[in-house]
């Protein structure tokens, strides 16, 4: 089940929100971890026998991780349940992959396996590792009641799509939580302008996108190429961000606060400040449980590049069990590694806006190895970006740029800058002096969900792009 689905939006989502907030306090997490259950069922049945076993080894091994603590037993158990959760995700998302390379390249003559993927694999698998470690770490309060721990991996929100939830984050919370009217009403608004933000927006732009990057080599001219690298660069962005929204704000509808996951990365002026601000969650995970552990920039610079490169080379293999992504990964490693080498310091000497133009320039890039589906795919494209594409008239592209996907794409651009967070401070002092502004902000949320909503009942073009993740 999708947030953007008719049955999520019309049937689940209200009636577990009456169920919630009817029933008393003691009887909520039941609420919450049985509709998280149906969630997930929904569309992974099969699965959710095997999520519940290995959600009961990672209650068993923290249990023993903190019953154990300070002992050499206690550090082997830890590194046995995270080998048992990279176990099952290799086997799952990357053994095929493996299989398939080996193939290739001639070391064995074998059938590929087909292996059905699960549903939100690796995001559920980072919530029981940070969680393991978190224990060993003494930064985490183990979970004497399994209910908790099992709301925490399976709470519907941040299942399939993120963001990447800390245990100790939301631990409090799990335990003992208030939902205050202005927490709903903030809740409804983020998860609104989420919903049009992927219904109307991402979706938009991206069914252009679909479109060029489905030509074959002889129709890709270079302006359709840039036109739909354009509309991808803003479909991921939206679609990505949009989902983070609607999991923030159905969390807050339940009185939970996560964690910003994205704070305008399009507009940074270096690939070092756009991975401070591109799916945070996912940046801070790699940070504290691999950059850091590997031994982050504590050693000399050649180990610190390794390190860097070595972080989103996985990374990018997390996004998705194909060489493109490892290629993707490893360009923006290289990148950052450039910019700790010096660039940095011949970057801050060039005028702002030129700072900001390179930055968004090397993104859209790393998208093409990103959004392609193979090597050649990929060199097609880079070729048709440079001028070196098909001679063929692009501009009859231009017809089907309907009045909607220009809105969006203008629309897009300006909600990739903080235009609104400038907004919002230059008229704070407005808005806390009379409501009207208040009002106005509100009644554009609900013109937008009412949008969006229409969207989502027609059954259009609603792509999910997470589910190799």
């Amino acid at each position: 089940m999708l947030f953007t689905e008719p049955s999520f939006l019309f049937y689940f989502l209200p009636g577990t929100l009456a169920a919630y907030h009817l029933l008393p306090q003691r009887w909520r997490n039941l609420v919450l971890t049985g509709a998280s259950l149906l969630f997930y069922a929904v569309g992974e049945a099969s699965f959710l026998g095997w999520l519940l076993g290995s959600t009961a080894a990672t209650y068993l091994v923290a249990r023993g991780i903190d019953a154990w603590r300070g002992q050499r037993r206690a550090t082997l158990l830890l590194v046995l349940g995270i080998t048992i959760d990279l176990a099952l995700l290799g086997y799952f998302k990357y053994a095929s992959f493996a299989v398939r390379t080996a193939v290739e390249v001639g070391l064995v003559h074998t059938a590929v396996p087909s292996i059905i993927l699960p549903l939100g694999i690796s995001f559920f698998t980072f919530h029981k590792i940070s969680y393991k470690v978190d224990v060993h770490r003494g930064t985490a309060v183990v979970r004497k009641n399994p209910l908790d721990l099992l709301l925490y991996i399976l709470f519907f929100p941040q299942l399939i799509a993120g963001p990447i939830i800390r245990y100790h984050d939301v631990a409090t919370e799990l335990v003992r939580r208030k939902v205050l009217v202005s927490d709903f009403a903030t809740g409804i608004r983020r998860f609104g302008i989420g919903l049009a933000k992927k219904m109307l927006v991402a979706n938009t732009v991206g069914a252009v996108a679909d479109q060029v990057f489905g030509l074959d080599s002889t129709h890709l001219g270079t302006l359709a190429a840039w036109i739909g690298l354009t509309c991808y660069t803003l479909q991921i962005y939206f679609d990505f961000s949009g989902y983070s929204d609607m999991a923030i704000g159905l969390a807050r509808m339940f009185g939970f606060h996560f964690l910003e996951n994205f704070d305008h990365p399009y507009a940074s002026r270096s690939i070092t400040e756009f991975w401070r601000r591109w799916h945070i969650s996912l940046s801070r995970w790699f940070r504290d449980y691999l950059y850091i552990p590997l031994g982050g920039n504590r050693g000399p610079l050649w180990r610190t590049y390794l390190n860097l490169s070595v972080v989103f080379a996985l990374c990018g293999l997390w996004h998705g069990a194909s060489w493109n992504f490892v290629l993707w990964g490893l360009f923006h490693g290289s990148l950052l590694v450039a910019e700790r080498a010096g660039w940095t310091s011949t970057l801050s000497r060039l005028p702002r806006l030129v700072q900001h133009a390179q930055t968004v320039l090397w993104v859209m890039l790393g998208w093409v190895l990103f959004r392609c589906t193979s090597m050649g795919h990929i060199g097609t494209y880079l070729r048709a970006l440079a001028g070196g594409g098909a001679r063929v008239d692009s501009w009859e592209l231009l017809h089907t740029l309907t009045p909607s996907v220009w809105i969006a794409l203008v629309v897009g651009a300006l909600g990739s800058a903080p235009v609104l967070a400038w907004a919002r401070r230059r008229l704070s002092w407005a808005e806390a002096e009379a409501g009207r502004l208040a009002w106005g902000r509100d009644g554009v949320v609900v013109a937008l969900m009412l949008a969006a909503g229409l969207e989502v009942a027609s059954g259009t073009y609603n792509p999910f792009i997470y589910f190799r993740f």
